[in-house]
Parts: structure tokens; sequence; C-alpha cells
């Protein structure tokens, strides 16, 4: 059984490799950077979604 060391350092291996594989599909399609998510911007609810009963337009 594996310690937990090498568990640790097995995931970090993961997540680098991964990484980097996220890194070089971003530079294929030429996309810019992913903008960090933003807990203070406002979404607009669609009317139909706040309850269960269907509105009428």
């Amino acid at each position: 059984m594996p310690s937990r060391y090498e568990n640790i350092k097995r995931q970090r291996r993961m997540q680098r490799r991964i990484q980097l594989v996220v890194e070089e599909r971003r530079m294929a399609l030429a996309r810019s950077p992913r903008k960090p998510y933003d807990p203070d911007t406002t979404v607009e609810i669609q009317p139909r979604a706040v309850g269960r009963v269907a509105m009428e337009h």
C-alpha cells in the first residue's frame, strides 16, 4: 500500500500533466486565458425559472 506521501506525489504529478494538456489545448485553439469566475457578477433569472408555476407572458 503506497504511503500518504507517495499518494500526494502521484496526485501532484497527475495534476501537473493535466495542466500541461490544458495549456497545450489553449495554445492550439489560440484562446486567451479564461477569465476567473467572479462571484459578484449578477445573473439574470428568466421569469419561467422562478418558482414552479408557469408564468404567462
